[in-house]
């Protein structure tokens, strides 16, 4: 039995839990709010310190907000602000995070194989089961997607940074900030009208809703959705750290 950690690391907080390959909890799960200001170096050390509160794990599942790919950040929104999301940038933070090769980084100081996702992506892992085109978005501080064809992981896209109505991005129109502003009922409609509006776009065969906002959607939204849509619990993000091993071939 091999258990991995995994961390689900949020503009808000980090996430953590040691998972086994029959998706037990052999740890955790365990949240710390996500320091600001957050260099890399911050970073590798608020992974040090929430493994030391979990069991010994032989691998580790990180899941990062933003573009990844091979391990290597291409774009972080969060985490290059001077006091979390929707602060200023730092163009200090920015240089440090773009480009930055976590998934090396990660291995030398936690000594053991890495494999660094998008967030949605690890949550993915976690919900899709292989058949058609599976599309996943999180809900949270922004907008998260991943998506899957027959259970293989597409290419990256950030449609959090996406344009909807009057000059908004998808992370402007449901995100956290605006939920609060808008109270549960009418920020709910406007999921609906995202989800709506990505229908004809990918032609899913499934979509999930996941994240840590999913559990709010309202009921009456919740039924008009449709059967094709189906909304998770935010353990996702945890869970799938050790599927994603396998959904990776790794």
């Amino acid at each position: 039995m091999v258990n991995t950690l995994t961390i689900d690391c949020g503009g808000g907080g980090l996430k953590a839990a040691v998972v086994d390959d029959s998706d037990a909890l052999a740890g955790g799960p365990i949240r710390v709010p996500t320091p600001y200001p957050f260099p890399p170096e911050r970073f590798i050390r608020a992974v040090l310190d929430i493994e030391a509160q979990l069991p010994p794990a032989e691998r580790a599942t990180i899941g990062l907000p933003g573009m990844i790919r091979h391990g290597v950040v291409v774009a972080t929104p969060h985490y290059v602000t001077k006091a979390g999301p929707h602060t200023a940038v730092d163009p200090g933070l920015y240089a440090a995070w773009t480009g930055y090769d976590a998934r090396a980084a990660l291995h030398r100081a936690l000594d053991r194989p890495v494999l660094v996702l998008n967030d949605a992506e690890v949550h993915g892992a976690a919900l899709v089961d292989g058949t058609g085109l599976e599309l996943v978005i999180t809900l949270g501080t922004g907008l998260g997607n991943a998506l899957f064809d027959d259970g293989v992981l597409a290419p990256h896209l950030e449609l959090s940074h996406g344009p909807i109505r009057r000059k908004r991005t998808y992370d402007t129109y449901i995100g956290e900030i605006q939920r609060r502003e808008l109270g549960n009922a009418r920020w709910s409609r406007r999921v609906r009208r995202v989800v709506e509006g990505l229908r004809p776009v990918f032609h899913w065969d499934r979509l999930y809703i996941g994240g840590g906002n999913s559990a709010l959607i309202d009921a009456d939204t919740v039924a008009r959705l449709g059967p094709d849509v189906t909304i998770v619990p935010n353990t996702a993000g945890v869970v799938g750290g050790a599927r994603a091993w396998k959904l990776m071939g790794a």
